[in-house]
């Protein structure tokens, strides 16, 4: 079948944005993203934007609009994000059958995370967002939780033969146990408070400038701890991960005190996010840009390592969860 995306040509993106009152000069290119397509726009008149065109079927409108509700609400409150433009009083548009969004363009650069006092800038930042988080909830976007992020991709993956025959029944067990070590992880937090995230604070999304950090595509938002979006700032060893923790919630805790409790959470996240990430790429299967961009994926090595990460995460979240120093 062809992909949705196939139809999506460069007349398709110029005319979506004629569409909506915004005239392009004629150049554009396609910015790097896979889940959906993005291209920065130069204008005639105005400066250059960014148009988000959504992966078909993937959110609802309501979904979309909360994402863009959370991101205005932010920017109002001087909180350095990048939100939709407001065009005749909406943010979400269609064009030949495609949704879009779009936004004023924004550059920097990936920030020093080896900088103590980067990660307690970016501490103070994602603290303030998730206290304004805080303050509502998602009524339509998703929760992140064991059945989503785990025990539904871990199925999916298994019933439609991705993994090599000879390293299924492996990565079945493993990967069982695994999510039985994320169940005990979530057991020793106990009943953490649930709040309106990012949710995929990685570096890709996070652009640095003299002025500071500034996040950028809030697409994975959903509910969940506020670990989530900060774990993925960790890294190196335990050694490091404690130093690095102690910077990030030194800038954190200026503005939402942190439950400590969440801090049994970081290895079962990463686990989670692991089966995840596999699951995903296995979805898009069908999108040509995937397998262009990972041609490893089918192969038996692919497997093998994350068999191999899946074991020393199972290990990791029967240790002593972080703690800052």
């Amino acid at each position: 079948m062809t992909h949705p995306y196939a139809t999506l040509m460069p007349d398709c993106v110029l005319d979506a944005l004629e569409s909506i009152g915004l005239h392009a000069d004629g150049r554009l290119i396609a910015l790097n993203s896979y889940e959906n397509r993005v291209y920065q726009i130069w204008l005639e008149d105005a400066p250059a934007v960014v148009a988000k065109f959504y992966r078909p079927g993937r959110w609802s409108n309501a979904e979309i609009l909360e994402d863009h509700a959370f991101t205005l609400d932010l920017a109002e409150r001087e909180i350095p994000v990048v939100p939709p433009m407001v065009i005749a009083g909406r943010t979400l548009f269609e064009h030949a059958g495609f949704r879009f969004a779009v936004y004023p363009r924004r550059g920097g650069r990936v920030p020093e995370l080896s900088d103590p006092a980067t990660l307690e800038w970016l501490g103070r930042f994602i603290g303030r967002i998730h206290a304004v988080g805080a303050l509502n909830i998602y009524r339509h976007r998703p929760t992140l939780d064991i059945e989503s992020f785990g025990v539904e991709p871990r199925g999916f993956l298994l019933a439609h033969d991705w993994l090599p025959k000879e390293l299924r029944e492996v990565w079945s067990g493993v990967s069982a146990q695994a999510l039985a070590g994320v169940r005990r992880a979530f057991d020793r937090a106990g009943d953490v408070s649930h709040i309106r995230l990012h949710g995929d604070c990685h570096m890709g999304n996070v652009l640095w400038t003299d002025d500071g950090p500034h996040f950028v595509d809030f697409d994975d938002s959903r509910m969940g701890p506020a670990v989530q979006d900060l774990w993925m700032l960790l890294s190196g060893s335990r050694g490091d991960m404690t130093r690095q923790l102690s910077d990030v919630l030194a800038g954190y805790e200026d503005f939402v005190a942190f439950d400590p409790r969440e801090l049994h959470l970081v290895e079962a996240l990463r686990t989670l996010r692991l089966i995840h990430y596999s699951a995903w790429i296995a979805r898009r299967w069908d999108d040509p840009a995937f397998p262009a961009a990972f041609p490893w994926f089918n192969e038996p090595r692919y497997w093998e390592e994350r068999i191999l990460e899946l074991r020393e995460q199972i290990a990791l979240m029967d240790e002593e969860p972080l703690w800052p120093a």
